[in-house]
């Protein structure tokens, strides 16, 4: 039997960082041209991530013990919703979901979010074999894993990272977050990835807590870091996206040690979202090491001329060594004013 106080693992919609540290590798020149203006320092780190989520997300549901129904099929709620209002009382956790429960009647209005959208239903609770309410659903309000610190902002330690959000495996909506911290990751090795079954990385929480996790965007997820990573380097101006171009470029990544600048190739610039235009791993050392994008690079910055112009964001299933970047732009146009607007009041 599935309750509300049963616990599945959800399935994290993210990858984390991956490269090699290996010298020679060409560095691009810093020099400036137009563009914002605005530097940041560029990332390529790993970090891990625990976030708590506003409200409780379906993983299934099944019968309520003893009543051989389940009330939340019946109502319609399905895997990948995320309930937030049980009987007029609010839900941003698994407990506050069982303590509205207890407290509603013989029905109970639903509040719950379907594809960024909020819709409500009607649930008839059960009592089961022990006597607790129940609606016979699965749900999960926690998350954790891996991720790839894209930039830094230099006065405030504000981070971007991952080039997409946090979102349900199935709908592949963006989960919101209640809070969420940013924690220390040890690198451990990684998986090549082949055509038909993209690669991975593999990697390990230290226990050390690093940060926080403050927003959870279709573009990324931002925070705050504690300190400045060790490997921070030097900034690089923000490109505008007029200002990306068919050609070479490089993304930083780091799988243990110094993060390292890799080859790519950018083509096929597009519009909005987080597919901006497509990038091809050309750097012979990285396609040996992973056989191209892996599961573990979105986050991964992408410089071109000198300049932070996006971060990888996914991989082609069919072939690793091809895959899709977002404009940085679209990374900073809904957070970055508001950090410079802080740093100077």
């Amino acid at each position: 039997m599935l309750s509300a106080g049963k616990v599945k693992k959800l399935s994290l919609y993210f990858l984390a960082v991956v490269g090699i540290c290996v010298f020679g590798a060409v560095v691009p020149s810093h020099a400036a041209s137009s563009g914002t203006g605005e530097r940041v320092y560029v990332g390529g780190m790993p970090f891990g991530m625990k976030i708590n989520i506003d409200g409780a997300v379906v993983m299934g549901t099944d019968e309520v013990d003893g009543a051989g129904r389940s009330p939340a099929a019946e109502a319609g709620l399905r895997r990948g919703d995320i309930i937030t209002g049980v009987g007029g009382y609010g839900v941003s956790s698994i407990r506050e979901l069982t303590n509205a429960l207890e407290a509603c009647d013989d029905t109970a209005e639903v509040t719950f979010i379907r594809g960024g959208k909020e819709k409500k239903t009607v649930v008839r609770p059960e009592n089961d074999d022990s006597g607790k309410r129940k609606i016979g659903v699965v749900v999960r309000d926690s998350a954790a894993g891996i991720g790839t610190v894209t930039f830094i902002e230099p006065d405030t330690r504000f981070f971007a990272g991952l080039g997409h959000g946090v979102c349900d495996a199935d709908s592949g909506a963006v989960l919101p977050i209640r809070y969420g911290s940013v924690e220390d990751v040890e690198i451990t090795g990684i998986n090549r990835g082949k055509a038909g079954a993209p690669g991975e990385l593999r990697g390990a929480f230290t226990g050390r807590r690093i940060g926080k996790v403050t927003k959870n965007e279709l573009t990324g997820v931002y925070g705050v870091l504690s300190d400045m990573p060790e490997f921070s380097g030097e900034p690089y101006e923000i490109a505008d996206a007029s200002e990306v171009e068919n050609g070479t470029a490089y993304i930083r990544s780091c799988v243990s040690g110094t993060p390292e600048l890799y080859e790519i190739r950018i083509s096929k610039l597009s519009g909005g979202g987080e597919k901006n235009f497509s990038v091809k791993v050309t750097d012979e050392r990285l396609l040996e090491l992973s056989g191209g994008i892996v599961q573990g690079m979105s986050g991964s910055p992408i410089i071109q001329n000198g300049k932070l112009v996006g971060a990888v964001t996914h991989v082609l299933v069919g072939d690793p060594t091809e895959g899709y970047g977002i404009f940085i732009g679209n990374m900073t146009d809904a957070v970055i004013s508001e950090i410079y607007e802080d740093s100077a009041a």
